[in-house]
């Protein structure tokens, strides 16, 4: 688990480029040892945070203070830091162990130390064994691990990832999640990791923050932010939500605002007993499917409400095949869900 301590505290940070302002006011803390995410849409601002967390983008205002110290206008090569970065930039002409150990020989660490110390970090992410190897003998998951092993030689305190998985296939990038986050629990250090890819962040953060057109949305755990988005942007970037709204919003909860439900929480009903009333401790609302999308290990029902709006349902085929499930398009049905899934989020800008 992340320890108590802060690694990293942002503080009103701001970052303008001429009239455009990219980061605006944020403020953050990141625990020691914490795998923390910063996950939005491109333009969101997260890459800009953590270049000027990494000191490769000087801040406008606000301040950097890392492990309690202000590190604001500190050159990068003055912070406890490293940063592995998507093109993984290794040096083509060296071995594995030289390129490991590049950044030890520019400290001038002594050659025997380093190469020790190089051939522990290939060790720490499986490649012990491949330091003779060039980077062109390895598969693009081996060179991301070299990548990942050249930054923690120098034993920072805190990693900075930005999309180091950006370049890998879907297949290669969950192992590498996998691996990657088991690698993070082993050094136990401060990994910060910057992604667009929500179920990257899901599956390895500890906590999560949503960036949105250069501020912060929501800071919590994968479980907080899916389960209980703050916003409604929050609700649809992270996975798929549906929302509820308006009149809509009125006649199905019985209440006022922007309501968040979940697709896989809504059970599709199509008996004629069905379409009467919802059970007890349940919201339901009656419509007609409009489309129906096979996915092989489920398929989603898009359903247009007679309340108004849309909803989403997604169900599990344990044993309906793609040719039952294409039948249910235009069908009468009610979608049914408990109360505890209608979550209140802030109404859309």
């Amino acid at each position: 688990m992340p320890g108590e301590g802060t690694a990293i505290r942002l503080q009103s940070l701001r970052k303008s480029f001429g009239q455009v302002e990219a980061v605006c006011g944020v403020d953050l803390e990141i625990r020691d040892g914490e795998f923390f995410s910063m996950l939005g849409p491109s333009g969101s601002g997260k890459t800009t945070v953590l270049r000027m967390i990494a000191g490769f983008e000087p801040s406008t205002s606000g301040t950097v203070e890392l492990a309690g110290r202000d590190v604001t206008r500190l050159a990068p090569f003055e912070r406890d830091v490293n940063t592995v970065f998507q093109d993984y930039a290794l040096f083509p002409h060296m071995t594995l162990e030289q390129n490991v150990a590049y950044g030890l020989k520019i400290r001038k660490v002594p050659k025997a130390q380093r190469l020790e110390r190089a051939r522990e970090a290939l060790a720490n992410v499986r490649l012990e064994g491949f330091g003779k190897r060039r980077p062109s003998q390895l598969s693009g998951g081996q060179r991301q691990r070299v990548a990942l092993a050249r930054a923690l030689v120098n034993r920072p305190k805190v990693l900075l990832l930005d999309e180091p998985l950006g370049a890998l296939d879907l297949k290669l990038r969950e192992e590498m999640q996998v691996e990657l986050k088991a690698l993070q629990r082993e050094v136990g250090i401060t990994f910060v990791f910057v992604t667009h890819d929500q179920d990257e962040a899901l599956t390895m953060s500890d906590r999560i923050a949503v960036f949105n057109q250069g501020r912060i949305e929501q800071v919590g755990t994968p479980a907080e932010v899916y389960e209980r988005p703050a916003t409604a942007f929050v609700a649809g970037f992270v996975g798929t939500s549906n929302l509820l709204t308006g009149e809509a919003a009125q006649k199905v909860v019985g209440a006022a605002g922007t309501y968040s439900v979940r697709p896989e929480k809504i059970h599709l009903l199509d008996s004629p007993d069905a379409l009467g009333k919802a059970e007890d401790g349940h919201t339901s609302a009656v419509g007609r499917v409009a489309e129906v999308v096979y996915l092989g290990d489920a398929t989603r029902f898009i359903v247009d409400l007679d309340a108004g709006g849309r909803l989403t349902a997604l169900q599990q085929n344990k044993e309906t095949s793609s040719d039952e499930v294409a039948a249910y398009r235009g069908t009468r049905v009610r979608l049914q869900w408990h109360e505890r899934h209608n979550f209140r989020v802030a109404d859309p800008q």
